[in-house]
Protein backbone atom coordinates (compact mmCIF):
# COMPACT_ATOMS: atom_id res chain seq x y z
CA UNK A 1 0.00 0.00 0.00
CA UNK A 2 1.40 3.40 -0.99
CA UNK A 3 2.50 5.60 1.88
CA UNK A 4 0.51 8.87 2.31
CA UNK A 5 3.42 11.27 1.79
CA UNK A 6 2.16 14.83 2.21
CA UNK A 7 5.52 16.54 2.87
CA UNK A 8 9.24 15.76 2.94
CA UNK A 9 9.02 15.16 6.70
CA UNK A 10 6.55 12.34 6.03
CA UNK A 11 8.95 10.75 3.55
CA UNK A 12 11.79 11.01 6.04
CA UNK A 13 9.70 9.43 8.80
CA UNK A 14 8.62 6.49 6.64
CA UNK A 15 12.16 6.00 5.34
CA UNK A 16 13.46 5.87 8.89
CA UNK A 17 11.02 3.07 9.70
CA UNK A 18 11.59 1.10 6.51
CA UNK A 19 15.36 1.28 6.10
CA UNK A 20 17.95 -0.37 8.33
CA UNK A 21 19.32 2.14 10.82
CA UNK A 22 22.82 1.89 9.38
CA UNK A 23 21.53 2.88 5.93
CA UNK A 24 19.13 5.59 7.06
CA UNK A 25 21.80 7.22 9.21
CA UNK A 26 24.23 7.17 6.29
CA UNK A 27 21.71 9.17 4.24
CA UNK A 28 20.42 11.39 7.02
CA UNK A 29 23.63 12.06 8.94
CA UNK A 30 26.29 14.72 8.61
CA UNK A 31 29.72 15.69 9.90
CA UNK A 32 30.58 16.29 13.54
CA UNK A 33 27.69 17.31 15.76
CA UNK A 34 25.59 17.87 12.60
CA UNK A 35 25.27 21.58 13.35
CA UNK A 36 25.92 22.62 9.74
CA UNK A 37 23.21 20.28 8.47
CA UNK A 38 20.68 21.79 10.85
CA UNK A 39 21.86 25.34 10.14
CA UNK A 40 21.35 24.86 6.40
CA UNK A 41 17.70 24.05 6.97
CA UNK A 42 17.16 26.63 9.70
CA UNK A 43 18.51 29.51 7.63
CA UNK A 44 16.30 28.60 4.68
CA UNK A 45 13.26 28.30 6.94
CA UNK A 46 13.92 31.74 8.43
CA UNK A 47 13.78 33.46 5.05
CA UNK A 48 10.41 35.11 4.44
CA UNK A 49 8.72 35.52 1.06
CA UNK A 50 6.57 38.56 0.27
CA UNK A 51 3.03 37.73 -0.92
CA UNK A 52 1.69 39.84 -3.79
CA UNK A 53 -1.96 40.32 -4.76
CA UNK A 54 -4.05 41.14 -7.81
CA UNK A 55 -1.63 39.46 -10.20
CA UNK A 56 -3.04 37.11 -12.81
CA UNK A 57 -1.23 33.88 -11.96
CA UNK A 58 -3.76 31.45 -13.42
CA UNK A 59 -1.08 30.04 -15.75
CA UNK A 60 2.36 29.31 -14.31
CA UNK A 61 5.38 27.86 -16.12
CA UNK A 62 7.98 25.96 -14.10
CA UNK A 63 10.34 25.25 -16.99
CA UNK A 64 13.70 26.97 -16.97
CA UNK A 65 16.87 27.27 -19.03
CA UNK A 66 20.25 26.30 -17.61
CA UNK A 67 23.53 25.81 -19.46
CA UNK A 68 21.95 26.18 -22.89
CA UNK A 69 19.28 23.56 -22.22
CA UNK A 70 15.59 23.91 -21.38
CA UNK A 71 14.48 21.80 -18.40
CA UNK A 72 11.00 20.85 -17.27
CA UNK A 73 11.58 22.01 -13.69
CA UNK A 74 14.03 24.39 -11.95
CA UNK A 75 15.62 21.57 -9.96
CA UNK A 76 17.48 18.34 -10.64
CA UNK A 77 18.94 15.29 -8.93
CA UNK A 78 22.15 15.98 -7.01
CA UNK A 79 25.06 13.53 -7.16
CA UNK A 80 24.73 10.97 -4.36
CA UNK A 81 26.87 7.92 -3.80
CA UNK A 82 25.62 4.34 -3.42
CA UNK A 83 21.94 5.21 -3.84
CA UNK A 84 21.06 1.52 -4.17
CA UNK A 85 21.76 1.22 -0.45
CA UNK A 86 18.68 3.37 0.10
CA UNK A 87 16.45 1.06 -1.92
CA UNK A 88 17.34 -1.64 -4.48
CA UNK A 89 17.49 -0.35 -8.05
CA UNK A 90 17.38 3.26 -6.83
CA UNK A 91 19.71 4.48 -9.59
CA UNK A 92 17.34 3.20 -12.26
CA UNK A 93 14.40 4.80 -10.45
CA UNK A 94 16.22 8.14 -10.32
CA UNK A 95 17.06 7.88 -14.01
CA UNK A 96 13.43 7.13 -14.87
CA UNK A 97 12.32 10.14 -12.83
CA UNK A 98 14.84 12.34 -14.64
CA UNK A 99 13.30 11.32 -17.95
CA UNK A 100 9.70 11.61 -16.76
CA UNK A 101 10.09 15.10 -15.30
CA UNK A 102 12.75 16.24 -17.81
CA UNK A 103 15.35 17.15 -15.19
CA UNK A 104 19.08 16.40 -14.96
CA UNK A 105 20.45 13.52 -12.92
CA UNK A 106 24.04 13.95 -11.75
CA UNK A 107 25.56 10.49 -11.34
CA UNK A 108 28.19 10.19 -8.62
CA UNK A 109 31.63 8.65 -9.05
CA UNK A 110 30.55 6.56 -6.04
CA UNK A 111 27.41 5.27 -7.76
CA UNK A 112 26.19 1.72 -7.40
CA UNK A 113 25.38 1.50 -11.13
CA UNK A 114 28.02 1.98 -13.82
CA UNK A 115 28.26 5.31 -15.60
CA UNK A 116 27.90 3.50 -18.92
CA UNK A 117 24.62 1.87 -17.89
CA UNK A 118 23.12 5.12 -16.61
CA UNK A 119 24.18 6.90 -19.81
CA UNK A 120 22.09 4.38 -21.76
CA UNK A 121 19.09 5.07 -19.53
CA UNK A 122 19.29 8.87 -19.76
CA UNK A 123 21.44 9.88 -22.74
CA UNK A 124 20.20 13.48 -22.72
CA UNK A 125 19.55 14.05 -19.00
CA UNK A 126 22.70 12.58 -17.49
CA UNK A 127 25.53 14.53 -15.88
CA UNK A 128 28.56 12.97 -14.19
CA UNK A 129 30.16 14.03 -10.92
CA UNK A 130 33.91 13.42 -10.60
CA UNK A 131 35.84 12.65 -7.44
CA UNK A 132 39.61 12.53 -7.74
CA UNK A 133 41.08 9.96 -5.38
CA UNK A 134 44.68 9.07 -4.79
CA UNK A 135 45.59 9.00 -8.49
CA UNK A 136 45.18 11.72 -11.10
CA UNK A 137 45.77 9.22 -13.90
CA UNK A 138 42.90 7.09 -12.58
CA UNK A 139 40.69 10.20 -12.56
CA UNK A 140 41.59 11.04 -16.15
CA UNK A 141 40.85 7.46 -17.21
CA UNK A 142 37.42 7.92 -15.63
CA UNK A 143 36.99 11.18 -17.55
CA UNK A 144 37.73 9.28 -20.75
CA UNK A 145 35.04 6.74 -19.90
CA UNK A 146 32.60 9.57 -19.18
CA UNK A 147 33.36 11.12 -22.55
CA UNK A 148 33.09 7.79 -24.37
CA UNK A 149 29.71 7.15 -22.72
CA UNK A 150 28.35 10.39 -24.16
CA UNK A 151 28.06 12.65 -21.13
CA UNK A 152 28.47 16.33 -22.01
CA UNK A 153 28.38 17.84 -18.50
CA UNK A 154 31.01 17.07 -15.86
CA UNK A 155 30.87 18.18 -12.21
CA UNK A 156 34.17 18.29 -10.33
CA UNK A 157 33.60 18.11 -6.57
CA UNK A 158 36.29 20.02 -4.70
CA UNK A 159 35.05 20.25 -1.09
CA UNK A 160 36.15 16.77 0.03
CA UNK A 161 39.93 16.97 0.45
CA UNK A 162 39.40 14.36 3.16
CA UNK A 163 36.15 12.63 4.08
CA UNK A 164 34.97 14.09 7.38
CA UNK A 165 34.10 11.74 10.24
CA UNK A 166 30.35 11.19 10.50
CA UNK A 167 29.55 10.12 14.02
CA UNK A 168 26.43 8.11 13.19
CA UNK A 169 28.36 6.07 10.61
CA UNK A 170 31.13 5.42 13.12
CA UNK A 171 28.67 4.29 15.78
CA UNK A 172 26.82 2.03 13.34
CA UNK A 173 29.98 0.52 11.92
CA UNK A 174 29.27 1.76 8.40
CA UNK A 175 32.15 1.12 6.01
CA UNK A 176 32.56 0.85 2.27
CA UNK A 177 32.74 -1.92 1.28
CA UNK A 178 30.19 -2.88 3.91
CA UNK A 179 31.30 -5.30 6.58
CA UNK A 180 28.59 -7.41 8.14
CA UNK A 181 28.73 -8.18 11.85
CA UNK A 182 26.21 -9.24 14.48
CA UNK A 183 24.86 -5.73 14.97
CA UNK A 184 24.29 -5.25 11.23
CA UNK A 185 22.61 -8.66 10.92
CA UNK A 186 20.16 -7.74 13.69
CA UNK A 187 19.54 -4.36 12.04
CA UNK A 188 18.77 -6.02 8.69
CA UNK A 189 16.55 -8.64 10.33
CA UNK A 190 14.43 -5.88 11.85
CA UNK A 191 13.85 -4.43 8.37
CA UNK A 192 12.89 -7.51 6.31
CA UNK A 193 11.36 -5.63 3.36
CA UNK A 194 14.61 -3.81 2.58
CA UNK A 195 16.74 -6.84 3.38
CA UNK A 196 14.88 -9.34 1.20
CA UNK A 197 14.73 -6.99 -1.80
CA UNK A 198 18.41 -6.12 -1.42
CA UNK A 199 19.36 -9.78 -1.13
CA UNK A 200 17.43 -10.60 -4.31
CA UNK A 201 18.94 -7.63 -6.16
CA UNK A 202 22.49 -8.32 -4.99
CA UNK A 203 24.59 -6.32 -2.57
CA UNK A 204 25.41 -2.84 -3.98
CA UNK A 205 29.05 -1.94 -4.59
CA UNK A 206 31.07 0.81 -6.24
CA UNK A 207 30.15 0.09 -9.85
CA UNK A 208 32.69 2.38 -11.53
CA UNK A 209 35.74 0.68 -10.03
CA UNK A 210 37.21 -2.74 -9.54
CA UNK A 211 37.57 -3.84 -5.89
CA UNK A 212 40.34 -1.91 -4.17
CA UNK A 213 40.65 0.77 -6.87
CA UNK A 214 38.95 3.57 -4.95
CA UNK A 215 38.65 4.07 -1.20
CA UNK A 216 35.67 6.01 0.18
CA UNK A 217 37.67 7.30 3.15
CA UNK A 218 40.90 7.83 1.24
CA UNK A 219 42.43 11.27 0.76
CA UNK A 220 41.22 13.38 -2.15
CA UNK A 221 43.38 16.39 -1.43
CA UNK A 222 45.58 16.36 -4.54
CA UNK A 223 43.01 18.45 -6.46
CA UNK A 224 44.41 21.97 -6.81
CA UNK A 225 44.26 24.92 -9.20
CA UNK A 226 46.77 23.34 -11.54
CA UNK A 227 44.63 20.21 -11.75
CA UNK A 228 41.58 22.32 -12.53
CA UNK A 229 43.49 23.95 -15.39
CA UNK A 230 44.46 20.54 -16.76
CA UNK A 231 40.91 19.25 -16.47
CA UNK A 232 39.53 22.32 -18.21
CA UNK A 233 41.91 21.75 -21.11
CA UNK A 234 41.10 18.02 -21.21
CA UNK A 235 37.31 18.18 -20.93
CA UNK A 236 35.63 19.84 -23.91
CA UNK A 237 32.09 19.68 -22.55
CA UNK A 238 30.41 21.79 -19.89
CA UNK A 239 32.41 21.83 -16.65
CA UNK A 240 30.94 22.66 -13.23
CA UNK A 241 32.91 23.01 -9.98
CA UNK A 242 30.96 21.84 -6.92
CA UNK A 243 31.42 22.78 -3.28
CA UNK A 244 32.14 26.51 -3.53
CA UNK A 245 31.42 28.97 -0.69
CA UNK A 246 34.26 31.48 -0.90
CA UNK A 247 33.89 34.58 -3.07
CA UNK A 248 37.64 34.55 -3.74
CA UNK A 249 37.52 30.94 -4.89
CA UNK A 250 34.42 31.56 -7.01
CA UNK A 251 36.00 34.47 -8.87
CA UNK A 252 39.13 32.47 -9.62
CA UNK A 253 37.05 29.51 -10.83
CA UNK A 254 35.04 31.83 -13.08
CA UNK A 255 38.26 33.26 -14.52
CA UNK A 256 39.53 29.73 -15.24
CA UNK A 257 36.80 29.35 -17.83
CA UNK A 258 34.52 27.06 -15.83
CA UNK A 259 30.94 27.04 -17.10
CA UNK A 260 29.23 27.11 -13.70
CA UNK A 261 29.91 26.94 -9.98
CA UNK A 262 27.89 24.79 -7.64
CA UNK A 263 27.27 26.52 -4.31
CA UNK A 264 27.15 23.88 -1.59
CA UNK A 265 28.56 22.92 1.79
CA UNK A 266 27.98 19.24 0.95
CA UNK A 267 24.77 19.21 2.94
CA UNK A 268 26.75 19.72 6.14
CA UNK A 269 28.56 16.43 5.58
CA UNK A 270 32.10 17.84 5.45
CA UNK A 271 32.86 20.86 7.70
CA UNK A 272 30.51 21.18 10.65
CA UNK A 273 31.67 24.76 11.23
CA UNK A 274 30.91 25.80 7.63
CA UNK A 275 28.46 28.64 7.06
CA UNK A 276 24.98 27.87 5.81
CA UNK A 277 25.23 27.62 2.03
CA UNK A 278 22.16 29.83 1.58
CA UNK A 279 23.94 32.67 3.43
CA UNK A 280 26.82 32.61 0.95
CA UNK A 281 24.65 32.37 -2.16
CA UNK A 282 23.75 36.09 -2.54
CA UNK A 283 27.37 37.10 -1.88
CA UNK A 284 28.58 34.82 -4.65
CA UNK A 285 25.88 36.06 -7.02
CA UNK A 286 26.89 39.67 -6.40
CA UNK A 287 30.55 38.85 -7.02
CA UNK A 288 30.03 36.77 -10.17
CA UNK A 289 27.50 39.02 -11.84
CA UNK A 290 23.85 38.52 -12.77
CA UNK A 291 24.33 36.13 -15.68
CA UNK A 292 26.94 33.62 -14.54
CA UNK A 293 25.30 30.16 -14.11
CA UNK A 294 25.15 28.98 -10.49
CA UNK A 295 23.80 25.73 -9.06
CA UNK A 296 22.78 25.38 -5.43
CA UNK A 297 22.12 22.67 -2.87
CA UNK A 298 22.26 22.17 0.93
CA UNK A 299 19.22 22.36 3.19
CA UNK A 300 16.45 22.35 0.58
CA UNK A 301 13.48 20.38 1.91
CA UNK A 302 10.63 21.50 -0.32
CA UNK A 303 9.37 23.83 -3.01
CA UNK A 304 9.52 27.01 -0.94
CA UNK A 305 13.21 26.32 -0.38
CA UNK A 306 13.77 26.01 -4.13
CA UNK A 307 12.05 29.37 -4.69
CA UNK A 308 14.13 31.02 -1.95
CA UNK A 309 17.38 29.74 -3.48
CA UNK A 310 16.34 31.01 -6.91
CA UNK A 311 15.44 34.37 -5.39
CA UNK A 312 18.87 34.69 -3.78
CA UNK A 313 20.78 34.04 -6.97
CA UNK A 314 20.73 30.36 -7.88
CA UNK A 315 20.17 29.65 -11.57
CA UNK A 316 19.18 26.06 -10.82
CA UNK A 317 18.72 23.95 -7.68
CA UNK A 318 19.68 20.34 -6.96
CA UNK A 319 17.91 18.03 -4.49
CA UNK A 320 19.62 15.24 -2.58
CA UNK A 321 18.40 13.84 0.74
CA UNK A 322 14.75 14.69 0.02
CA UNK A 323 14.76 12.30 -2.95
CA UNK A 324 16.45 9.54 -0.99
CA UNK A 325 13.82 9.90 1.74
CA UNK A 326 11.19 9.29 -0.93
CA UNK A 327 13.01 6.21 -2.19
CA UNK A 328 13.50 4.86 1.31
CA UNK A 329 9.86 5.51 2.19
CA UNK A 330 8.19 3.87 -0.78
CA UNK A 331 10.61 3.07 -3.57
CA UNK A 332 9.79 4.45 -7.01
CA UNK A 333 6.35 5.66 -5.93
CA UNK A 334 7.86 7.53 -2.99
CA UNK A 335 10.51 9.16 -5.19
CA UNK A 336 8.00 10.39 -7.75
CA UNK A 337 5.67 11.54 -4.98
CA UNK A 338 8.45 13.71 -3.49
CA UNK A 339 9.22 15.25 -6.88
CA UNK A 340 5.52 15.93 -7.41
CA UNK A 341 5.32 17.53 -3.96
CA UNK A 342 8.26 19.84 -4.64
CA UNK A 343 6.91 20.74 -8.07
CA UNK A 344 3.48 21.57 -6.68
CA UNK A 345 4.94 23.57 -3.78
CA UNK A 346 6.96 25.66 -6.23
CA UNK A 347 3.88 26.33 -8.32
CA UNK A 348 1.73 27.33 -5.32
CA UNK A 349 4.51 29.52 -3.93
CA UNK A 350 4.85 31.28 -7.28
CA UNK A 351 1.13 32.02 -7.22
CA UNK A 352 1.41 33.50 -3.73
CA UNK A 353 4.31 35.80 -4.64
CA UNK A 354 2.84 36.87 -7.97
CA UNK A 355 5.19 35.08 -10.38
CA UNK A 356 4.09 33.24 -13.51
CA UNK A 357 7.54 32.10 -14.64
CA UNK A 358 10.79 31.01 -12.98
CA UNK A 359 12.65 33.94 -14.57
CA UNK A 360 10.49 36.36 -12.54
CA UNK A 361 11.77 35.04 -9.21
CA UNK A 362 14.42 37.41 -7.90
CA UNK A 363 15.63 39.09 -4.72
CA UNK A 364 12.54 41.35 -4.60
CA UNK A 365 10.39 38.43 -3.35
CA UNK A 366 12.51 38.09 -0.20
CA UNK A 367 11.29 40.15 2.78
CA UNK A 368 14.14 42.40 3.83
CA UNK A 369 14.78 42.41 7.59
Amino acid sequence: MAKPIHCIADARRYARRRMPKIMFDCVDGAAGAEYANGLNQEKIQQLRLLPRVLVNVAQRDLSTRFLDRDWGLPFGIAPMGMCNLTWPDADRMLADAAKKFDIPMALSTMSSTSLEQVAQWIPENGWFQLYVGQSESQAMQLVQRVEDAGYTTLILTVDVPQVAPRVRDLKNGFEAPLRIGVRQIVDFALHPGWSVKTLLAGAPSLANFSPGEFYRDGGRGLVDWEFLDRLRRRWKGRLIVKGVLSVEDALRIQNTGIDSIYVSNHGGRQLDAAPAAIDMLPLLREALGPDYPMLFDSGIRGGEGVVKALALGASFVMLGRSLLYGLGADGEHGLQRVIDLVRNEISVTMAQIGCTGIQQINHSVIVQK
